[in-house]
């Protein structure tokens, strides 16, 4: 059965930073591209970064780029999400996501995630 538990939310005033974490079991993590989306009040889901199989090729949206790092570690089943220079327009609801794959690929729409974690709250205050 796969798993994958988010980790690391909070609340955090407007400038500051946070690492999400999110720990996979139940699959062979390194052939997974690995992502994270959001959702925000009245807004749908949206792609904020993503990471493929060896880490070689990241993906960020463009409301994020610069501010925050996505990054892996194959050896512990674990990918994260650095956030800096927090915005309270990145307040939502992140999930990470998994993404059965062959190539060092990062795609940025869900249908491509096949697993999905149950989401950490994230809380930036103004």
């Amino acid at each position: 059965q796969v798993q994958l538990v988010e980790s690391g939310g909070g609340l955090v005033q407007a400038g500051g930073s946070l690492r999400l974490s999110c720990a996979a079991s139940g699959l062979t993590f390194s052939r997974y591209t690995m992502a994270w989306f959001r959702l925000a009040p009245g807004k749908e889901r949206e792609f904020v970064g993503g990471i493929s199989l060896s880490g070689a090729n990241t993906d960020y949206a463009d409301s994020v780029k610069g501010r925050f790092t996505v990054s892996r570690d194959n050896a512990k089943n674990t990918v994260y999400l650095q956030m800096n220079s927090l915005k309270p327009e990145d307040t939502a609801v992140y999930y990470c996501a998994a993404d059965p794959q062959f190539r060092d690929y990062v795609g940025a729409l869900e249908y491509e995630y096949d697993y999905w974690g149950q989401g950490t709250q994230v809380t930036v205050s103004s």
